[in-house]
């Protein structure tokens, strides 16, 4: 039985492919569901593109959310730090430019790293 389950759940990520991750730095209400969500990228970005995710956060910082458009429908995640916040970006007022994250950011995100200094943490320079 474990050994189906694994196999399935290896079948559902090959599903959800992820090639680009946006960051929505203006905070959202986490009763947000998956249509209302999608409204706000459709809003932001002006449409929501196949194999895209896109991240929400609300205003403390302690709960997010995750958007993928998977090509056929959208699929919706939700992560909740029961301590500390994740290091999320403050309101950017250039919507010419939104942000997007690669996926070692994105791990780091996820799990309430500083992944705005993944780069800098890879090279010790002080002993």
């Amino acid at each position: 039985m474990c050994r189906r389950v694994r196999g399935l759940a290896a079948r559902v990520a090959a599903v959800i492919r992820i090639d680009a991750l946006w960051l929505a730095t203006s905070p959202v209400d986490m009763r947000a569901g998956p249509e209302r969500l999608l409204a706000r990228v459709v809003q932001v970005f002006g449409a929501a593109q196949a194999h895209h995710g896109y991240l929400f956060a609300n205003a403390r910082a302690t709960r997010m959310k995750l958007l993928v458009h998977d090509g056929f429908g959208v699929w919706c995640a939700a992560r909740r730090l029961n301590q500390g916040r994740f290091a999320w970006p403050r309101e950017v007022f250039d919507a010419a430019a939104p942000m997007t994250l690669t996926q070692p950011q994105f791990d780091a995100l996820v799990l309430g790293l500083p992944w705005q200094r993944l780069e800098q943490m890879q090279v010790i320079t002080r002993m």
